[in-house]
């Protein structure tokens, strides 16, 4: 009976990630962007994908941190969103296949992104012109990753974006119970499942789970993008409010009535289109390609 019941975990697990798969392919049925190459690595001991433009500057690098409740997405679910967000910046993009939950608890996301991003390091790319990003559980490991670099002393990236972040696995955000019912991306039960797979019995306060609870002090600058009608918009909220207490450059750009994650949306929101632009042009600014 155990074993039958593992096995049905095992597929509705399956099931599921392969149903976030179809959902994002139908999103951008096109998995590759004109201009854009990609090709698979091993990085840290890490599976990655590179995605590189044919006009780029190859020392400036966005790591990406895919979203997906941590339990889902990979760099399918992600490329054609990054790829455009990143079509007119002329860097290049490490496209981050970090372990899942339930399968891999807190901190294996922490662990993978640390272990690539000082093999970057060893390889030669200064942290001046590496810049880290990623989408809601993504965004959690941008930056959570931030943090345990600081707290183990380890040179810090140049700067960060992070849309629509998860930031607080308790989940005592207002917008969750707020805006449930008009955000068509989130589920209010699943954040509890999401939450429980990932944290394994660990603290959900956790500094690198949960990093709005703590000390932001000493992180490069940061560029967060959140939906007005998303249940996580107080998650981005707060973290930028604490985050300016704590002497972080940090600009936070809240969209009227959109919704979780809507970037990945850009063949057909011009919103999306004009915020993934914004996103692009402000990782250009930081990290100054030349091409």
């Amino acid at each position: 009976m155990h074993n039958i019941k593992a096995k049905a975990k095992y597929h509705n697990l399956v099931g599921s990630r392969r149903a976030f798969e179809r959902m994002m392919n139908k999103v951008a049925p096109r998995l590759t962007v004109k201009g854009f190459s990609y090709k698979p690595a091993i990085v840290g001991g890490v599976q990655c994908e590179w995605i590189v433009p044919d006009r780029c500057d190859a020392s400036k690098v966005l790591v990406y941190f895919h979203g997906g409740g941590y339990a889902a997405g990979s760099p399918n679910t992600h490329r054609p969103q990054v790829s455009h967000m990143l079509k007119d910046v002329g860097i290049t993009c490490l496209n981050v296949d970090y372990r899942l939950s339930p399968e891999h608890k807190y901190p294996a996301p922490i662990e993978d992104a640390t272990a690539v991003y000082q093999a970057l390091l060893q390889q030669g790319y200064k942290p001046e012109n590496i810049a880290f990003g990623g989408d809601s559980a993504g965004g959690g490991v941008t930056l959570g990753t931030l943090l345990y670099l600081r707290d183990n002393n380890l040179p810090l990236p140049n700067c960060a974006i992070a849309i629509s972040p998860w930031v607080d696995l308790t989940m005592s955000g207002d917008s969750h119970q707020k805006n449930k019912d008009v955000d068509p991306m989130l589920i209010l039960e699943g954040f509890h499942v999401w939450s429980q797979h990932y944290l394994g019995g660990a603290d959900p306060k956790s500094p690198y789970a949960s990093p709005i609870f703590h000390d932001l002090s000493g992180l490069p600058p940061i560029y967060i993008q959140v939906g007005e009608e998303e249940m996580l918009l107080d998650d981005s909220v707060r973290f930028a409010t604490k985050a300016g207490v704590d002497g972080i450059e940090v600009k936070l750009e809240i969209f009227p009535k959109l919704f979780h994650v809507f970037h990945g949306f850009w063949i057909i929101l011009p919103e999306a289109r004009a915020a993934n632009k914004k996103l692009g042009e402000y990782l250009k600014e930081q990290l100054k390609p030349i091409i």
